[in-house]
């Protein structure tokens, strides 16, 4: 268990926080791309306990800007997207993407607008996400992984809304041990009619439902190595003496994870607070295979998150759906097929912020453990003026690639080639990759 004092460095992120000055170092997802794709795109974001305006100039420049204007504070969001930038409805100030304020209509001299500048923030489009960096100096490079070297047919982004704080939602996604009951079915769904369902499709080189694997092996062995982005998990469940099923996932530092969704598909997954009590995941799914079939993926997750917030229809107020027949005979939960609902369900009844005062940790929680000590050592270590893991320049960030992802049935013995090995295959059947020099 933590102590208060160390719970609370670890999930407050708004200004002057430790974790909130940690998590500024590093890109931040804003919003999806797609938001930003109609006829007036000005969005409000609100971000690390921050209020922000997103928007994109006439010309496709990205653009976040403090949400309030330099002016008399008011709200940008309703401003009007016109003559290079954004104007305020108050008195017509206009802002182009860079804070620069372009006219002050009402004022009489004309150099006036020279003297106003509203705060700006880098912004970039990576895989459908609109990333924005809102620390000090230049904004790291970001790494070549796949989700950000794949092209745009080969990837899908999406995001949902959590109703509590960031870091249990990232560190139920670290759990391998938690699937084998909170995401237990009791009978198998066929992956033909499934695409793109979590915990759906079959095991990798077998005919093994996944959801079978966790249902029938549920003391799984559980190993963690440091890396050069974060942590590697590998998690195996044994079959008999001669095979295994063996899942290797990726905490990317400081709050993403890489999973596999499928033999040929990737999800490279962000937590990212919106304040100290409320989140959203965003996702980018990275397909080894076909081009992803992007309408059929959203709209799958559309039938449980609702826009234009993407705010899930089952929650607290409906009791997640729950269903006491279902619970008995159909899933473990008892609330739906979507396992999105189920980690809600979990993390939100946690409270919005979770007291780790009162944890009993066990051997199955060693990422969980492992984890929060990274993320302590980096909180302090950027609070002494040091330079954080993944802070990364141009040279490092080429040299990451992947992270190499699996979930297949293999040897008892040796997963480590097992693992190489399909990555490998993964690498070789992908119209768009080339096999490089992995980092694992």
């Amino acid at each position: 268990m933590l102590t208060a004092e160390t719970n609370e460095r670890l999930t407050r992120v708004g200004p002057g926080t430790p974790g909130g000055a940690l998590l500024r170092f590093y890109w931040q997802p804003a919003a999806l791309s797609e938001e930003l794709a109609g006829n007036r795109p000005v969005k409000a974001v609100r971000l690390l306990g921050e209020d922000f305006v997103l928007f994109k100039d006439e010309r496709g420049r990205y653009g976040m800007l403090d949400r309030h204007c330099a002016h008399r504070g008011a709200d940008l969001a309703f401003g009007r997207r016109e003559d290079g930038g954004l104007r305020c409805a108050f008195h017509g100030w206009l802002y182009d993407v860079e804070g620069k304020c372009l006219e002050t209509p009402a004022e009489p001299e004309p150099r006036f607008c020279q003297r106003v500048r509203q705060r700006s923030y880098p912004v970039v489009e990576r895989g459908g996400i609109v990333f924005a960096y809102l620390g000090p100096g230049a904004p790291p490079a970001f790494p070549d992984f796949d989700c950000f070297v794949a092209p745009d047919a080969y990837t899908f982004a999406f995001k949902g809304y959590v109703d509590c704080n960031w870091l249990q939602v990232l560190e139920i996604g670290i759990d391998p041990a938690h699937t084998s009951f909170l995401h237990r079915f009791f009978d198998d769904a066929d992956p033909a009619g499934n695409y793109g369902r979590p915990f759906r499709a079959n095991s990798a080189d077998s005919d093994m439902p996944i959801t079978k694997l966790m249902r029938d092996y549920t003391r799984p062995t559980i190993e963690t190595a440091s890396t050069e982005y974060g942590l590697q998990i590998c998690t195996r469940r044994a079959i008999d003496a001669a095979t295994a099923h063996i899942r290797v996932t990726h905490l990317v530092f400081p709050q993403a994870f890489v999973i596999p969704l499928s033999a040929d598909m990737t999800i490279s997954q962000w937590h990212v607070p919106v304040d100290d009590e409320s989140s959203y995941w965003y996702a980018i799914f990275t397909s080894f295979g076909a081009p992803v079939n992007k309408q059929e993926m959203r709209d799958t997750r559309l039938e449980l998150y609702a826009l234009p917030d993407y705010k899930p229809r089952r929650n607290k107020a409906n009791d997640y759906g729950f269903d006491p027949e279902e619970q008995a005979r159909h899933t473990f939960t008892g609330m739906g097929a979507d396992i999105n609902v189920h980690d809600q369900w979990a993390v939100e009844s946690q409270g919005p912020i979770h007291d780790r005062t009162r944890e009993f940790l066990g051997q199955s929680d060693i990422a969980i453990v492992k984890y929060r000590r990274l993320l302590l050592q980096a909180i302090d270590e950027a609070a002494g003026g040091g330079r954080p893991p993944m802070v990364l320049d141009a040279d490092a960030a080429k040299k990451l690639r992947g992270p190499m992802t699996v979930d297949g049935i293999g040897p008892a013995g040796g997963w480590e080639s097992y693992w190489r090995d399909s990555y490998a295959k993964c690498l070789r059947d992908a119209p768009w990759a080339k096999e490089p020099n992995q980092a694992a």
